[in-house]
């Protein structure tokens, strides 16, 4: 049996197909209804879409939009790997959990 690749471990041209496979398979489980198997997939896109990106562009002490939280901003105490570690940022209210998000999920600002 054939040990599947860590995204860690894959080119961008292999990132993509990986996406655009598990697209598929959301696309599907969403129209069954399949709803955890959906969130599931939805999770994967986003940690593999974390691999296409530099985690060098990301600053600890910055704040960032998180993708499909309006309104809502992480603000970055540190890195590790892909994955920022910090605090959600409401208004002027800071969470005071820390959590880790993958880089996919924090929007530059242009």
């Amino acid at each position: 049996m054939e040990q599947e690749k860590r995204y860690s471990q894959m080119t961008t041209h292999e990132l993509h197909q990986e996406i655009s496979t598990l697209k598929e398979k959301a696309r599907k489980a969403e129209q069954l209804g399949i709803v955890n198997e959906f969130a599931v997939l939805e999770r994967k896109i986003t940690m593999a879409k974390a691999y296409m990106l530099n985690p060098d562009d990301y600053k600890p002490g910055e704040m960032y939009e998180i993708e499909g939280d309006p309104g809502v901003f992480f603000e970055i105490d540190y890195m590790n790997g892909v994955f920022a570690w910090g605090h959600r940022v409401r208004g002027n209210v800071v969470s005071r959990e820390e959590e880790g998000l993958p880089i996919s999920l924090l929007m530059i600002k242009e």
